[in-house]
């Protein structure tokens, strides 16, 4: 049996500025099936602004799907600056937002990370030293205890850019390159890399397909391999 997909009414982006390029794309790309009107919750608004024009003032008004893809470093960093720490954005930042949604939501997409459930373990534990994957898990819990439809998306390293983060990916400048193909898995067992933008294109597909609902998945890229 075929999914069905329904066009949201009105989409809210609550993201990073490393994702947010992506997610604006994916969302006026030509091959969207449906239009979908969208609002941003930005740090910055100028960037909005010039994204998506001028905004409602009454932002939650009418709001039937949120995508949800903020983050800070899992560092110390300048990203830390205003008190932006994995504590403040990944737990307060999502309870907060969750909270404030109304019930008449019919989605909300939150795009999490891989190593949420194992962050006592090596490798995971250095990269959970200042606690952004134990903050993140926090916040999936909350999303699933919420009563809110939910889809959550769990996914490897980023690649591609914008290269405005302070991570590994900026300073190589790391690119999806022959790494088109894209895994899809569940159950955090999944390590590797995956492009913002095939980040981007999932949380656009799990807005409003019924067998997204209530699922986790784990989302990497690899090299296609073809065989003659």
């Amino acid at each position: 049996m075929e999914d069905t997909i329904m066009a949201p009414s009105t989409l809210i982006i609550k993201s990073m500025s490393s994702m947010v390029d992506q997610v604006a794309a994916a969302v006026r790309s030509p091959a969207q099936e449906f239009y979908i009107k969208s609002r941003l919750l930005l740090r910055d608004p100028e960037k909005a602004l010039t994204l998506f024009g001028k905004q409602d003032e009454s932002v939650l008004q009418g709001v039937t799907h949120v995508i949800c893809c903020t983050g800070t470093t899992a560092f110390p960093s300048k990203r830390w600056d205003g008190e932006n720490t994995p504590e403040r954005v990944d737990w307060n930042g999502i309870r907060n937002l969750v909270s404030a949604l109304p019930q008449t939501i019919k989605r909300l997409v939150l795009v999490s990370s891989i190593g949420v459930t194992k962050y006592n373990e090596i490798p995971w534990s250095i990269m959970n030293l200042f606690g952004v994957l134990k903050y993140k898990k926090m916040g999936e819990d909350f999303v699933r205890n919420s009563g809110i439809p939910f889809t959550i998306i769990m996914p490897g390293r980023l690649t591609d850019g914008p290269y405005t983060s302070y991570d590994l990916n900026t300073l190589l400048k790391a690119t999806t390159g022959e790494r088109r193909a894209v895994v899809i898995g569940k159950g955090d067992k999944l390590v590797g890399e995956v492009s913002r933008l095939v980040v981007a294109e999932a949380c656009i597909q799990a807005l409003d397909i019924e067998s997204t609902e209530g699922q986790i998945y784990e989302i990497n890229s690899m090299k296609v391999l073809i065989f003659f």
